[in-house]
């Protein structure tokens, strides 16, 4: 299980993310039609953003115990415990391989 706070973290970056959006996809419009001094005045208010309102510093992390590693998109799952829900059955579908 991961740590609290570590999730917590992650839930603030979602939601600083989710708030700043609209105003950073549209600098990002605006970058590509105006002249050369301009794109710096654009980069600069970019730059003012939050850190952590850029989309890049989210991470996903497992649904059920928060492990930021070796998930699976489809699933929302660490490959921990879709392993674990592959043994119990619980996931329609999936057949575990074995040789």
């Amino acid at each position: 299980m991961a740590k609290k706070s570590l999730i917590q973290r992650e839930k603030k970056r979602q939601k600083l993310e989710k708030k700043y959006h609209g105003i950073r996809l549209s600098l990002k419009k605006e970058i590509n039609k105006v002249s050369l001094n301009e794109k710096w005045e654009i980069q600069g208010k970019l730059q003012s953003l939050p850190r952590n309102s850029a989309p890049t510093r989210l991470h996903r992390r497992c649904f059920l115990t928060g492990r930021p590693r070796a998930n699976y998109r489809d699933f929302g799952l660490s490959g921990h415990i879709l392993r674990e829900m592959f043994h119990a059955c619980l996931l329609p579908g999936a057949t575990r391989s074995s040789w």
